[in-house]
């Protein structure tokens, strides 16, 4: 049997051939493999730890028995008909976690303490003292309270933040308002000053960050107007609707790690915008060797007879 590297993506910790290594260092059990380079025989591949294969591959496999995603996001997989009906296991690590809650809770304090003001104030040699209200004056909106929204919920009341939190089902997170299903969502939205979006993609998500949604967060909050920072998926927001909602201030500012194209295209009106922060889709870039650790503990125990941890109903999309 074998493991199959299957790696496509933009920056160092995408680079395909480290991948082999690490496992190849790790499991001993088997061989490992890394696509295209290699070629094993299809019938020996029996996991595949992957990051944004080319649709229909897996389905080459045909006795392909677990699929390790290894980025957070499983939408693209999910989306993708030819995937074999095998267990479909996504990266729950705390390292993950943690660098999630750190990218939140940088750009929640950034807003709340006026950072993008006081930088233009120091490009123009200007003493600028703006206003600086306590944190609990700041209602902060976490929308999905899946681990990585927790763990920034929990983080964000510890600094004394007004926190609620919204998700499809009702969840408990002690601190933290909590708003359930599409029926609570506006009153979810009337109450929040920086919405934090940490929801999966589904069809039920897609385009949920658009102009309607928008218009239902809080008007009368400390910051002049309303914030969205989006570290999920790209398929969550309408970005022509988030500039026109910057232009016409329905929206005080944005901070983006994630896009419908990445990278962002170099004519986008995003990159220049002065309420807008853009980040290269690395808000919880996780350590490799840590996933590495994860994916080869998971098929060791499962050689061992022993059940997949945090596999992904597909039904659901996460």
């Amino acid at each position: 049997m074998t493991l199959l590297i299957v790696v496509q993506g933009a920056g160092e910790n995408w680079t395909a051939e480290p991948w082999r290594q690490r496992f190849a260092a790790r499991l001993k059990s088997m061989p490992v493999a890394l696509w295209p380079q290699d070629t094993p025989a299809p019938e020996s591949v029996r996991y595949v730890a992957v990051w944004k294969p080319p649709p229909g591959l897996l389905g080459t496999y045909p006795n392909l028995q677990v699929i390790f995603n290894l980025g957070a996001g499983v939408d693209a997989l999910v989306a993708d008909a030819t995937l074999p009906d095998v267990p479909l296991v996504r990266v729950a690590v705390s390292d993950l976690t943690k660098r999630m809650t750190e990218y939140v809770v940088l750009h929640v304090l950034m807003h709340h303490r006026q950072q993008r003001r006081l930088d233009a104030a120091q490009r123009a040699k200007k003493w600028d003292t703006p206003d600086q209200r306590a944190a609990s004056a700041l209602r902060v909106g976490i929308m999905g309270l899946g681990e990585l929204g927790r763990d920034s919920a929990e983080v964000l009341v510890r600094l004394g933040f007004q926190v609620a939190g919204w998700s499809r089902s009702k969840r408990e997170v002690p601190g933290v308002d909590c708003y359930a299903g599409m029926d609570q969502l506006p009153a979810f939205l009337a109450r929040t000053d920086i919405l934090v979006v940490l929801v999966p993609l589904t069809p039920e998500t897609k385009g949920i960050l658009n102009a309607s949604s928008f218009r239902k967060l809080a008007r009368d909050g400390v910051l002049g107007g309303p914030v969205v920072i989006n570290a999920g998926r790209g398929g969550l927001q309408v970005e022509d609707d988030i500039v026109a909602a910057l232009n016409d201030g329905t929206l005080g500012a944005v901070t983006l790690d994630v896009f419908n194209t990445e990278p962002l295209p170099p004519e986008h009106p995003l990159w220049s915008h002065p309420k807008a922060t853009i980040t290269p889709h690395n808000a919880a870039d996780s350590d490799p060797e840590a996933v590495s650790d994860y994916v080869v503990a998971q098929i060791e125990a499962y050689e061992r007879g022993e059940p997949l941890q945090n596999v992904v109903d597909r039904a659901r999309g996460y």
